[in-house]
């Protein structure tokens, strides 16, 4: 009987190296086996609330968009909800025949005002707050966020006091001046947290280069506060536009009305023209979804700014 004293050949313990028990514990197998058991479950409370919300915000939308393709009798037989058979876009005609162009330019004024008088307000006064070392400016800081404490609603008989002693009574200067009053205690503490996000090392560096308060404003502050000027911009410019008790209260004439005021003239004595309301309803939302998509970016960082200190 004679055994075999050869050497195994390559392929052969190739073979003999590369069989494993089905059940093998090597570092591959090991790894393998991680992958396929770990596996990310579904988050089912995520996904609901996640539908729930998108079926709060679609039926509105789609209610706003379908009634306005109506006419007044379809919508009265068929009901709200239901698809519009025959669309028409006769509403928008009708909003415009009403005068919407007129309430529109005073809509656009008021907010392009309002915008702009607490940017140019809100700005310097949130700079003074972060590098001002004064007591008196912490005191007035202080003083001025209390105003985030009072509605508007409480101070409508003061104010218009005040508008009709100063003779601004029916004109769209009476509508802008409270608003930028109410908006810019919101506006310097957003824009106030922006800059404490700032190093200080820059404003030290800037300083030592001879760089004064008005030049380190203009090169330093305002390009890094871009994200909390858009944010703010974006939501005084929602509150104004969509503002109703100061127009309600403070003005009184065709002239001097705005959108939110506009939208009465769709009521009748018997009853409301809704296809005719929410054609107007969709074109004024218009310009502020242009202002959203325009500035989105900045939105989320600008409203975080500040939180992670």
């Amino acid at each position: 009987m004679t055994t075999d004293t050869r050497a195994p050949t390559p392929a052969r313990r190739r073979s003999d190296t590369t069989t494993r028990h089905p059940h093998s514990t090597g570092p591959r197998s090991r790894r393998t086996v991680t992958r396929r058991t770990v596996r990310r479950r579904p988050n089912l409370a995520g996904g609901t609330a996640a539908a729930v919300w998108l079926v709060v915000v679609v039926v509105p939308l789609y209610y706003v968009v379908g009634s306005s393709l109506r006419t007044r009798s379809d919508y009265l037989d068929a009901g709200p909800l239901a698809p519009p058979t025959h669309p028409v876009a006769a509403n928008y005609g009708t909003v415009f025949a009403s005068g919407f162009g007129h309430y529109l330019v005073n809509n656009v004024l008021v907010t392009a005002a309002i915008v702009t008088m607490v940017l140019g307000l809100a700005t310097p006064a949130a700079y003074a707050v972060v590098r001002s070392r004064s007591r008196l400016v912490s005191a007035g800081f202080s003083v001025m966020l209390m105003g985030l404490a009072i509605p508007a609603q409480a101070t409508i008989i003061p104010v218009y006091l005040i508008i009709t002693r100063l003779h601004l009574y029916d004109s769209l200067a009476a509508i802008v001046l409270p608003s930028v009053a109410f908006a810019l205690p919101m506006a310097i503490l957003v824009l106030s947290s922006t800059l404490r996000d700032i190093p200080t090392e820059l404003y030290e560096a800037m300083t030592v280069d001879g760089a004064g308060a008005a030049r380190i404003f203009r090169t330093l502050v305002l390009p890094l506060t871009r994200p909390g000027l858009v944010t703010v911009g974006i939501y005084t410019a929602l509150g104004a536009w969509n503002g109703f008790l100061f127009p309600l209260v403070l003005t009184q004439s065709d002239a001097e009305r705005t959108l939110t005021l506009g939208l009465w003239n769709f009521q009748g004595q018997h009853g409301v023209d809704v296809p005719a309301t929410m054609a107007a309803v969709l074109l004024s939302m218009l310009p502020l979804l242009g202002a959203y998509l325009v500035g989105r970016r900045h939105l989320l960082s600008g409203l975080t700014a500040g939180f992670g200190k």
